[in-house]
């Protein structure tokens, strides 16, 4: 039994069961057993690998994007590069280095990191060493101009609520006890107002996963995007509605139970990217797959351009970090790429 375990057993017996987002907070948040704070999640030596730690063309190519719609909307004189959940650091270094050429970008740029990790700040400082960042611990903090912003892998990571249909209502799953041991329940059944539509395309036993935080951020993101222009781009693994039970945990590049090792393990969720779409109003949006993004970019010449520099092994391993982001049966077509640009504005480069 892990000590967070051992925690939350006891909080259980107190209180009662707990709601999915309020364990999962806790498995990866707690500020002395949680994920965040006790491990290193990134990489071959941690329990998952991002995109940026796969490619540096993710990097590059996302904020080449960026630069360019900074370019399509006048080069604003003074704007916030912003990461959300920047984990290293790899995303944003290859963004820079990327964008080194664009003339006018890196002065016009103030780069904040939305980080609220101080061992991770620490990682990511030392990543980004040539460049001066700030860092703030939210959304709220960042500054009221324009905003150019990704997110990867961060929305994903978010709690999340679980609601069962049942009849015309709805029962929550809940983390409960069973023998003295952490185990899934139901509450009762009963309507939802925030669900009430969604019981023209449910049916006895879907589920239905919500996240309380997500829409407060995107709308927090669009709002500044809405007033001072700007560009959002959120790549992460889900589809455009929510529609099945999708709790994963992830421990040593393997799926785990959910249960088994809180503190211990990774806890995610497909992102509803339909909900995070509603959030954004009134800014555009756009939504696409992953792979379609990268290969609109120009990731393929890309590609071909590095391996004419490589041989052997690192030549294979750079082909097979290209079909690995694009490829429909890797990440090409599980991840999706949604884009928050300004009221009635055409979609972003990669989107079109």
């Amino acid at each position: 039994m892990t000590p967070l375990a051992d925690l939350l057993i006891r909080r259980i017996e107190a209180a009662g069961p707990l709601s999915l987002a309020d364990y999962m907070a806790d498995c990866l948040l707690h500020p002395e057993h949680g994920y965040y704070a006790t491990r290193e999640p990134f990489g071959a030596a941690g329990d998952f690998t991002t995109a940026p730690e796969i490619s540096q063309m993710f990097g590059e190519l996302l904020g080449l994007s960026l630069a360019q719609s900074w370019l399509d909307q006048g080069a604003p004189s003074a704007f916030t590069l912003a990461e959300l959940g920047p984990g290293r650091g790899t995303l944003m270094a290859d963004v820079l280095r990327a964008t080194r050429g664009v003339p006018g970008f890196h002065a016009a740029a103030r780069v904040v990191l939305v980080e609220a990790s101080d061992r991770l700040r620490a990682v990511q400082r030392e990543a980004l060493a040539a460049y001066p960042v700030e860092w703030v611990e939210g959304v709220s903090a960042l500054p009221d101009r324009p905003l150019f912003l990704l997110a990867n892998e961060f929305f994903d990571a978010l709690p999340i609520r679980q609601f069962v249909r049942d009849g015309e209502g709805w029962r929550e799953r809940v983390v409960g006890l069973a023998e003295g041991r952490l185990s899934f329940g139901l509450t009762g059944a009963s309507r939802l107002a925030a669900l009430e539509y969604r019981l023209a395309d449910t049916g006895p036993g879907e589920v239905v996963e919500i996240s309380p935080a997500a829409a407060p951020i995107m709308a927090g993101i669009a709002e500044r995007i809405a007033t001072h222009g700007g560009l959002a781009l959120v790549t992460d693994y889900g589809g455009w509605r929510s529609r099945r039970d999708t709790l994963q945990a992830l421990r040593a590049h393997r799926f785990a139970d959910p249960l088994e090792a809180p503190g211990e393990a990774d806890l995610t969720a497909h992102v509803d990217f339909e909900a995070l779409a509603q959030a954004a109003a009134p800014c555009a949006t756009s939504y696409t797959e992953q792979g379609a993004l990268l290969l609109r970019l120009g990731i393929a010449a890309r590609a071909a351009k590095l391996a004419g520099s490589l041989q052997g092994d690192a030549r294979e391993s750079h082909l097979a970090a290209y079909r690995r982001l694009t490829d429909p049966a890797e990440m090409g077509t599980l991840f999706k790429a949604l884009a928050v640009s300004p009221p009635q504005s055409a979609p972003p480069p990669g989107f079109a």
